[in-house]
This record gives C-alpha cells, sequence and structure tokens, in this order.
C-alpha cells in the first residue's frame, strides 16, 4: 500500500468516529445516503462509511399499541423542521439546514416553514435500493407502453424530474379470536320430472376461530388515497433498517396524517374482511360442507403491537391541460404507478384502424 493510500484509510478510520451523521469530516460538505452503494457518501471528496448494523442492538421492535402513549417517541434524532405546501397541504421533514423549494408531491413553489408539533418518529426505514437514473429509466420504459398518451405529455414528464420521498406507513399485529354462527349446506342432486335437480340441505353451526395477523399495512396519509403508491406497491418489509438520521439523510420524508389509532381502524377493517373468508373457509372445511352463508362473527383482538415505518418512492408530476398527473416509481423495486392522459385523436384513429381491419376481413370473406 502506497504512502498516499495509508494516509487515506487512517483518514477514513479517524473520519468513522468523528461523523455526526449529517456532515462529512473531511471536507465538511453534507452527507447523504446513496442507494447504489447503501451507504453514506460525500459527492465532494469520495468519503463514505456504512451504517450501524442492526445486530449492533438497535433493533426493530413492535411496540405495544395499549401503552403507546408511554413509549411514542417525539424525537428524530436529529435537528428537523416541517414544510407545508399551500397547494396540496403535504408536511414534509426536512433536515434543519436543509432548503425547500419545491413540493416534492405536487410540484408546487408555494411551500413554507411551519412549527412542528409531536409526531412519533419512526422505528424502522425501508432503504432506497433503487437510484434516481433507475427510477428514470424505468418510467420512460413504463411511458413508451401507453400508446394513447398525446405526444406533448410524453415530452413534459421527464424522468429526471423525479424526487427522493420517503413515505409513513403503518404495520399491526394482533391476535384474533372470533365466534362465529352460520349455516353450512350439503348438496344432493336429485330427479324432478326427468331432470336432474341440485338441492341443498341446510344446517346451522357454530364455533370459535383464531387466527394471528402479522404486518396488516395501512398507508399513514391520507393525502394518497386512489393516488398511484398503492399500485406501486408492495413493498418488503424484511429489508427494514432501523430509524436513524443518516439512513433519511438527503431525502424529504413525509409526515403522517393518519394516526395511529386512525390506522388501527382502518386495519381492522381489512382485518375483517379477511376474517370473513378465512372463517368461511374453515367452516366449509370443518363441517365438510359445499357452501356457507348467513355468516354472523364478533371478533376480540389481543397483543395489538404497532411498528411506524418510512417507505421509499420517487415522485414525479407534471401539468398537461391544467390537469396534475402524478407518478411514483417504488424505491425498492422499481415498479411504477401513475395515469398517463389520453389522447381523444389517438383512441379514434386506432379505433379507425381497427375499424378498417374488420371491414376488409369482411369483404375478403365475402
Amino acid at each position: 500500500m502506497s504512502e498516499v493510500e495509508e494516509k487515506y484509510e487512517d483518514i477514513q478510520a479517524a473520519s468513522l468516529e468523528s461523523f455526526d451523521g449529517k456532515t462529512c469530516p473531511n471536507c465538511g460538505a453534507t452527507v447523504t445516503f446513496d442507494p447504489a452503494l447503501g451507504e453514506m457518501h460525500c459527492e465532494y471528496c469520495g468519503y463514505h462509511c456504512k451504517l450501524p448494523d442492526a445486530s449492533s442492538g438497535n433493533d426493530i421492535c413492535e411496540m405495544d399499541f395499549e401503552a403507546a402513549a408511554n413509549k411514542e417517541s417525539y424525537e428524530w434524532g436529529s435537528e428537523k423542521k416541517s414544510v407545508e405546501c399551500k397547494s396540496c397541504g403535504a408536511v414534509t421533514i426536512y433536515d434543519a439546514l436543509e432548503t425547500a423549494a419545491v413540493c416534492p408531491f405536487c410540484g408546487s413553489t408555494h411551500v413554507m416553514s411551519t412549527t412542528s408539533g409531536e409526531s412519533i418518529a419512526p422505528g424502522a426505514v425501508c432503504p432506497f435500493t433503487v437510484t434516481k437514473g433507475n427510477a428514470g429509466d424505468c418510467f420512460t420504459k413504463w411511458l413508451k407502453k401507453k400508446w394513447f398518451a398525446p405526444t406533448k405529455a410524453k415530452k413534459n414528464a421527464l424522468p429526471d424530474a423525479f424526487q427522493g420521498v420517503y413515505l409513513p406507513y403503518w404495520t399491526y399485529d394482533a391476535q384474533t379470536t372470533s365466534s362465529f354462527t352460520a349455516r353450512v349446506g350439503y348438496d344432493r342432486v336429485v330427479q324432478r320430472d326427468g331432470k336432474k335437480e341440485t338441492v341443498t340441505n341446510w344446517r346451522p353451526v357454530s364455533g370459535v376461530y383464531q387466527e394471528f395477523f402479522d404486518d396488516e399495512t395501512v398507508v399513514g396519509s391520507k393525502r394518497h388515497e386512489g393516488t398511484p403508491i398503492s399500485s406501486c406497491e408492495p413493498f418488503d418489509f424484511t429489508k427494514l433498517v432501523p430509524y436513524s438520521p443518516q439512513v433519511v439523510a438527503g431525502f424529504a420524508a413525509e409526515r403522517y396524517s393518519v394516526g395511529l389509532k386512525e390506522g388501527w381502524e382502518a386495519a381492522q377493517k381489512k382485518i375483517q374482511n379477511k376474517l370473513r373468508t378465512d372463517i368461511s373457509q374453515y367452516a366449509r372445511g370443518n363441517w365438510r360442507a359445499d357452501k356457507v352463508d348467513s355468516l354472523h362473527f364478533s371478533t376480540l383482538y389481543s397483543k395489538v403491537t404497532y411498528k411506524y415505518l418510512l417507505v421509499p418512492v420517487w415522485l414525479s408530476s407534471f401539468k398537461y391541460k391544467e390537469k396534475v398527473y402524478q407518478f411514483v416509481v417504488n424505491g425498492q423495486t422499481g415498479k411504477v404507478g401513475g395515469k398517463a392522459p389520453t389522447s381523444v385523436w389517438k383512441v379514434l384513429l386506432a379505433i379507425g384502424i381497427v375499424a378498417g381491419v374488420i371491414a376488409g376481413l369482411c369483404f375478403l370473406l365475402r
């Protein structure tokens, strides 16, 4: 190893101890998380260091829902500030020294700093693994497949306009115990007037069904109902790392607008829908029936725990004929979600071509 390389190794070793999670210990520039490297990186001098390993003691844990008031942490780990968009209402969290001139959700420049109230700090993060360049490539391929999108709209939807944002998610675990009543039916074939008919004999049943639900997810933002966010799911929660300010450095993080209890109510609705299907299948199998109907059940929840997570997405939006179109790329998988505008002329042209082909085939057949 040369003298220069030895000196550089000494600098790296010393700087790991002095790294505060925000500034480069070598040149003083802002250090951010690089999805391509999976490490903290300074783009000015090349300094880089790995994040603390999850097995070092800072484990991801489930929080007790009932004791949440006593266990909630309102400290994000470093000085942060909230920025509110006056156009769409989004509230994002930034490092205190960062400036936000454009809303990452709608592209508006009408943003302003706001006083941040108490909010739970995230417990874990799904880090970005898809870079901005990769997200642009995924988006370009996706947009090319939208044959009916206007050419002008495609030109306005630039792949380099993406911004990386961490979105809030709640996950809930719960043990369920459900008492239920239902009717189970047994089919048999009978002969009536020389014809075969299926007749069902019904009998009432009742019982208790238990099931554990793990990581039932709820988006922690009211802004994304009916938006492309759900179309880019799922996220891989097996790749979670404990939250630290270093992981989210360089990215905006949306503050949740769906609270812990409100999120649990939404999770219960999803669980209830799944239980209806699961209990029906259980009753059909347990009584070896052909059908199940008139199912009624009530559920007791126990051992309810939760996690507050941040998941990575690349967001982009543009205006076309006074309407905002938003696109999203999953920051883990590269899956693209969004709805492109439709060109009426392209649709009419396609219809005309199809009609012409059909008319031509009919003429040949005659």
